[in-house]
């Protein structure tokens, strides 16, 4: 127990002296901490003399008679020495003093690594201070942003330049400063050095200008890319500089149209696109008729007015897609590129001149101007812009020459064009003639139901009878309508005439039958389901004597505006009919949501059956298709006994073709129809 009493007081002595030791190296320095030490040293120890040391140097240690010293130190680093001298002391004394300093060395060595993070964070802050001002004098705006784009910093060139403050900025992603650009953060730039751009960006005010932009990559001490850094200067009277420059030297300055410079560019560029595409390129070389004579009598200042005006008339004329430039004078020039066939451009060339009828009122003058015009044809007569351009100045003074009325003549380069071109442009102008002088007809073909073998319909089929000529067989107007924009006022004269004939069917006491109109891709708008309503009161005719034929073209453009011109008609009772099935897209998905009653099986299928097998397979799935969809099958060209057996066999429900009965006038149809067919009731 003696032990007891005798080791307690001593460790409370070395838990004091801790203390005390802890609290001087934290808060004292220099001849204050050592005259603490001393003290602490003096009083565990028990010793009249006690001493602390400061400083690194070689002394002997250990036990000595009267006094003893112990180095403090703390790994390699020493601090200095504890001694204490004034009674006998033994190894346990040592061993004590050896823990005390041991304690102080620690503690030394904790303080002075603190004390060097503490100088080398103010040393850091400092520098930092120090580049932050280096950066917020600049000019230039600097930014940084990490690998996903949100700022880290942003100086003050870059607070000046788009006018946000760095509160606003930091932390934000970068793409809300873009005008009108995608760019990625994840390039080859981030790992293989900086770039240059110039690019578009927005201000704080909703301004939208120009900047040189440098991106480089922001690393980490260990060299791992973090982010970048962006550089950024304002370059907006620069572009406007180059703009206007190149404005003068690609544009004519009268008109805003691109020069032949810039042209010859347009067009080579789309000429490689059409040659990857083997797609059909015209040149229209334009040359105005009179022009000269109102410059020469007028002047320059009416003459250049009138100029910009054609060119705004031709502008307003064509697509986007064609390239329209003036050459020089009174000469034009367009590009075609999107088009089908090459007669396709005598269309257009047509409505150049057609846009020139009305007059052109300047300055209290009534002027009038027409235009001859030069096709020439890609790949035909040339694959470059300027040989394409040459050519089709030659086919224009062609026309020039060559037409009793300049301001329509329209040549081709090639004489076979040319002859194709002259008899299209003659049908057209007969058609149109066609329409007003009542050389259009419809004649009707029956559909019957191949289960009873009687007549549940039939199909208005349009006829034009020339005076000339005679019947012009559909295959020859047909597709000039469709592509010349006529097939709309057809359609309107089909759908009348029929009203009108099932009008007086009705009348004359026949059952309903389904008339089957045609209905084009043009003709299917939203006007539709009105016309439509209204010829159907006009002539008070029952919806369900009407039908309404459409391609599979038709559906494939905005369905969700398809769609309700389908449901309007539907509602008013007239029946939809999907034309020519099979050779389009064909697809479930829209015969789902279309309300359609039948399927026509197109005759490029039904030629086929039965020898073909591949016709067989397309039938018969088509036939099966619309089984489970609920939708009735009929297929048109039927010419043989074998192809309806097999469309018997297969489930179809109606046939229509020449094994039956081929198209007829109105009253032969009446007739055979009342002495011949049986009406299903």
């Amino acid at each position: 127990m003696s032990d007891l009493h005798e080791v307690v007081p001593v460790a409370v002595d070395v838990v004091g002296g801790s203390a005390a030791v802890c609290e001087a190296v934290i808060r004292l320095r220099g001849e204050a901490l050592s005259h603490e030490l001393g003290r602490v040293a003096r009083e565990l120890m028990s010793s009249p003399v006690g001493r602390f040391v400061q400083g690194a140097g070689s002394f002997e240690t250990g036990v000595y008679g009267n006094s003893l010293r112990h180095p403090v130190c703390a790994g390699t680093e020493q601090f200095g020495y504890y001694e204490v001298a004034g009674r006998g002391y033994c190894d346990s004394d040592y061993r004590q003093l050896a823990a005390l300093a041991q304690l102080t060395g620690n503690l030394m060595q904790m303080q002075a690594l603190a004390q060097r993070s503490t100088h080398a964070y103010a040393q850091m802050e400092a520098q930092l201070a120090h580049q932050s001002q280096i950066l917020d004098q600049i000019h230039e705006s600097v930014l940084t942003m990490d690998q996903m784009g949100y700022i880290t910093s942003w100086n003050r060139g870059a607070e000046e330049l788009f006018g946000y403050s760095a509160l606003e900025a930091i932390g934000r992603n970068i793409l809300f400063l873009y005008a009108d650009e995608d760019e990625g953060f994840h390039d080859v730039f981030a790992e293989q050095g900086g770039r240059m751009m110039e690019v578009r960006r927005r201000k704080k005010s909703g301004e939208v200008f120009w900047a040189s932009l440098s991106l480089s990559p922001l690393r980490d001490l260990a060299e791992r890319p973090i982010g970048l850094i962006a550089y950024l200067t304002d370059i907006t009277e620069r572009k406007q500089a180059e703009e206007q420059l190149h404005h003068l030297a690609y544009y004519d300055e009268l008109t805003g149209l691109p020069n032949r410079t810039l042209f010859a560019r347009l067009v080579d560029q789309a000429l490689m696109v059409a040659q990857r595409n083997e797609a059909n390129g015209c040149l229209l070389f334009i040359d105005l008729n009179r022009f000269k004579r109102i410059n020469d009598t007028l002047g320059r200042r009416i003459g250049d007015e009138l100029l910009k005006q054609v060119a705004q008339r031709f502008r307003d004329t064509l697509r986007d897609e064609d390239v329209v430039a003036r050459l020089s004078g009174d000469e034009f020039a367009v590009g075609l590129f999107d088009i089908r066939q090459h007669y396709e451009a005598t269309t257009v060339a047509q409505k150049l001149q057609g846009v020139l009828d009305a007059p052109f009122y300047i300055a209290g003058h009534d002027l009038r101007v027409g235009a001859s015009i030069g096709i020439s044809v890609y790949p035909q007569n040339g694959n470059d812009a300027e040989t394409l351009l040459g050519l089709a100045d030659i086919a224009m003074e062609r026309a020039k020459k060559g037409d009793a009325n300049p301001d329509r003549s329209v040549a081709f380069y090639s004489d076979d064009m040319n002859q194709g071109m002259q008899e299209r442009m003659r049908i057209e102008t007969g058609l149109r003639q066609a329409l007003g002088n009542g050389e259009l007809i419809l004649y009707y073909q029956p559909k019957f139901e191949i289960g009873s073998g009687r007549i549940v319909g039939a199909e208005a089929l349009v006829r034009w009878v020339h005076p000339q000529r005679g019947l012009v067989p559909p295959g020859e107007f047909i597709p000039l309508a469709e592509s010349t924009g006529l097939i709309v006022q057809v359609g309107e004269w089909v759908l009348e005439q029929a009203c009108a004939q099932a009008a007086v069917w009705q009348k004359a006491g026949l059952p309903p039958f389904r008339l089957a109109v045609n209905v084009s891709a043009r003709e299917f708008t939203q006007s539709l389901p009105a016309r439509v309503a209204d010829t159907l009161r006009r002539y008070q005719l029952d919806p369900s004597w009407l039908e309404l034929e459409i391609t599979e073209s038709t559906l494939m453009h905005d369905i969700g505006r398809v769609t309700g011109i389908m449901d309007r008609l539907t509602a008013l009772g007239v029946a939809l009919s999907l034309d020519d099935f099979g050779t389009g897209y064909s697809s479930l998905s829209y015969l789902k949501r279309f309300p359609i009653h039948t399927l026509k099986i197109d005759r490029s299928f039904t030629t086929g059956i039965p020898g073909d097998a591949s016709d067989c397979a397309i039938a018969g799935t088509i036939i099966s298709m619309a089984r489970q969809l609920r939708l009735r099958v009929i297929a048109e060209g039927v010419e043989t006994v074998e192809q309806l057996d097999f469309l018997r066999e297969s489930g179809c429900d109606e046939v229509q073709g020449y094994l039956y009965s081929k198209p007829l006038p109105a009253y032969d149809f009446e007739r055979s129809l009342r002495d011949n067919w049986l009406l299903l009731a």
